[in-house]
């Protein structure tokens, strides 16, 4: 097989995670908010949207949950109001992608006071 094809046929996998600490819950807690900030956060990874779903649970342990499929995979960020706690969930694939944009916008955009941020290559190997 010739280098060009091997690279070409090579899986590039990006995957940025993370959790927020005491966010801003006026954001935190709004469901439109939250998908017009993942409806961002994709365009600006350079992901291409195919659909998005949200939804807001109540009670004790309430929150909103927001997930947007991208061709490229996915973009999800999951609130709870009662514990100041957010987790973002940001995994791309392609060389035209960059899940970092996103992350950071997600990050600014609620404003936590502390956070803690992972990655993890989930590419396949260039054989």
């Amino acid at each position: 097989m010739k280098e060009e094809d091997k690279k070409e046929n090579r899986i590039v996998g990006k995957h940025v995670y993370g959790n927020f600490y005491y966010i801003d819950l006026e954001v935190a807690s709004n469901e439109e908010i939250l998908k017009n900030i993942v409806i961002e956060a994709v365009k600006l990874s350079g992901a291409n949207l195919y659909e998005i779903k949200s939804w807001s649970f109540g009670g004790e342990k309430g929150g909103v949950s927001v997930i947007a499929l991208v061709t490229e995979s996915h973009v999800a960020i999951h609130t709870w109001i009662e514990y100041n706690y957010v987790t973002v969930d940001i995994y791309t694939c392609g060389e035209h992608t960059d899940p970092w944009r996103a992350f950071e916008y997600i990050k600014n955009a609620l404003k936590p006071k502390y956070y803690t941020v992972n990655y993890a290559d989930r590419s396949s190997p260039n054989l």
